[in-house]
């Protein structure tokens, strides 16, 4: 397997409001940006779409070193959290359904296609590849071309 890593951002102008998310990807020499801007969204759906998008674009699979200064992301994942709202019917609580779960159910589709393993870094720090999805994702906020997150809710 290729061996990627692989830095993720999502933003919001509002919370909810005009979203982007920033991925930046590498393997060897090679080094690929990838931003998306949506009109209405969340900050969480766009840290988890920013993972999305960036394990979409690979052609094969891959072992993922992956970084998000997202610990709803990474939390999820690491701990176990997206699994068993799965298995809950997608309930975090008796009486709490979990948020996102179209993302996630693509998100977890994802994971059994490559190696991913999640790493936290603090957001807006010294991490240059950090701050350089931020700068995707709040660039694409700004952008002409936002599309619509039609599960957005």
């Amino acid at each position: 397997m290729k061996k990627v890593k692989i830095y993720t951002d999502g933003a919001c102008s509002g919370n909810p409001g005009k979203g982007g998310a920033g991925a930046v990807l590498m393997y060897n020499d090679f080094k690929k940006e990838l931003s998306e801007g949506f009109l209405k969204t969340t900050n969480n759906r766009m840290e988890i779409c920013a993972v999305i998008m960036a394990l979409k674009i690979l052609k094969e699979p891959c072992e993922i070193m992956l970084y998000s200064d997202s610990r709803y992301v990474a939390d999820a994942i690491n701990k176990g959290w997206v699994l068993k709202w799965k298995k809950n019917n997608w309930m975090r609580t008796k009486t709490d359904k979990a948020l996102n779960i179209d993302l996630w159910e693509e998100l977890l589709e994802l994971l059994d296609i490559h190696k991913v393993t999640f790493n936290w870094v603090k957001g807006h720090a010294s991490n240059p590849y950090n701050n350089r999805c931020d700068e995707l994702a709040t660039g694409a906020i700004k952008g002409s071309n936002l599309k619509e997150d039609k599960n957005y809710k």
